[in-house]
């Protein structure tokens, strides 16, 4: 009698697990079902998935270049071309892998590198990398072909310096409100507060090679895809990401900034 009872409680119990098991599955379907966008995600452990994800060397294509499109990062562009996203930031003098704009141009190779395959037998496909990085600033042409002119009245105070994050450009104080102009003729290929550090945002490209860059703005009075003439007002200055009215100004050639004091004429 003590047998058949412990054997009947041995039952019971894996019935009773087998009930608890059951109703967790349909749970979890029900759960699915009423989520009509749930998928199950099985968690890869292999390492292989993890490196496709982030290239841990780079593969430098040389002569090739991307161009910046809203939305882009620069370690979403590594990624896809297969460049660690501190190679790519250092092949484009990138001080700040945030401060990446519409319309620029990125270098997929390091400076005066040239494609690089591995010795038959060798089994590496190790890329090669520059011995130093190029610097964050690029001196521009004498001659830009264009015919800047202040984007505001003010006094300045704050000038560009190489290599440093905070300064790529220079700073005009003013009041709140005050017009800020293009400084030369292009297309408003930005016109946002996406970027950090700069607040309501536009961005002028004048040709293949040249942007301006006008941050810190009260209101921005244009809109992407819109050509605007040398002095046209584009914005009215503010201080929306810093501390007092004025205006962020840079001047971008192939991407990377120059001193805007070397192209503005002189006050």
């Amino acid at each position: 009698m003590e047998g058949e009872i412990r054997m009947n409680a041995e039952v019971g119990i894996k019935g009773a697990s087998r009930a608890v098991a059951g109703m967790a599955v349909l749970l979890l379907v029900a759960m699915a079902a009423g989520c009509g966008t749930a998928t199950v995600v099985k968690p890869s452990g292999s390492s292989a998935s993890r490196a496709a994800a982030t290239p841990r060397t780079s593969v430098p294509k040389p002569g090739q270049t991307a161009v910046v499109r809203r939305g882009d990062t620069l370690y979403a562009l590594a990624r896809i071309h297969n460049i660690t996203p501190g190679d790519l930031a250092a092949w484009n003098g990138l001080s700040n892998p945030n401060a990446i704009y519409p319309g620029q141009t990125l270098r997929l190779y390091p400076g005066g590198a040239t494609a690089t395959r591995p010795a038959a037998g060798s089994g590496s496909a190790t890329a090669t990398r520059p011995s130093a990085p190029p610097p964050a600033a690029t001196p521009a042409p004498a001659n830009s072909g264009i015919g800047w002119r202040w984007p505001a009245d003010g006094v300045l105070v704050g000038r560009f310096v190489a290599g440093e994050t905070t300064k790529q450009g220079i700073d005009i104080a003013g009041s709140s409100g005050q017009p800020v102009r293009a400084a030369g003729p292009g297309v408003v290929v930005y016109s946002g507060a996406g970027l950090v550090g700069y607040g309501e945002l536009i961005i002028i490209k004048h040709n293949e090679q040249w942007l301006s860059a006008y941050g810190h703005n009260r209101k921005r009075l244009v809109n992407e895809g819109q050509n605007v003439k040398a002095g046209d007002q584009i914005a009215e200055m503010g201080r929306t990401g810093t501390s007092r009215d004025m205006l962020h100004f840079e001047i971008r050639y192939n991407g990377k900034p120059v001193d805007p004091l070397q192209y503005l004429p002189q006050k």
